[in-house]
């Protein structure tokens, strides 16, 4: 019977990324400072390290368009800001994905002659 091992994994933090949003989290230390919620108006907002505040549709994320607005406000940063999570709602969510989708928005609603703000 074959003998499985398990490969150690050095920590992200000891190895230069290649991937420019990798760059910008893990190297730059990027990191998602605070997070708002309208429900009313479909809207989560992102405040980042940097100041850059990122707009993505509540409706986006199926879990949180059904909670309630005390379990939306029931999240903390995980990864020192990394990503989000939910532990009630059982969601988790990465600075980069919200990143890669509030950019292609921003770039098919430009395609599309939609002249709607992304990002501010």
């Amino acid at each position: 019977m074959p003998t499985f091992h398990k490969k150690k994994i050095d920590p992200v933090r000891n190895k230069s990324a290649s991937d420019p949003l990798d760059r910008l989290i893990f190297e730059k230390r990027l990191r998602i400072r605070h997070m708002l919620f309208d429900q009313d108006l479909d809207l989560i907002v992102l405040i980042l390290s940097n100041g850059i505040i990122i707009k993505s549709k509540l409706s986006d994320f199926p879990r949180l368009k059904k909670a309630s607005l005390k379990n939306l406000n029931n999240w903390c940063l995980s990864g020192e800001g990394v990503g989000i999570e939910w532990p009630e709602l059982n969601e988790d969510l990465s600075l980069k994905g919200f990143i890669k989708s509030a950019y292609m928005s921003k770039a098919l609603n430009t395609l599309y002659g939609n002249q709607e703000d992304i990002l501010v």
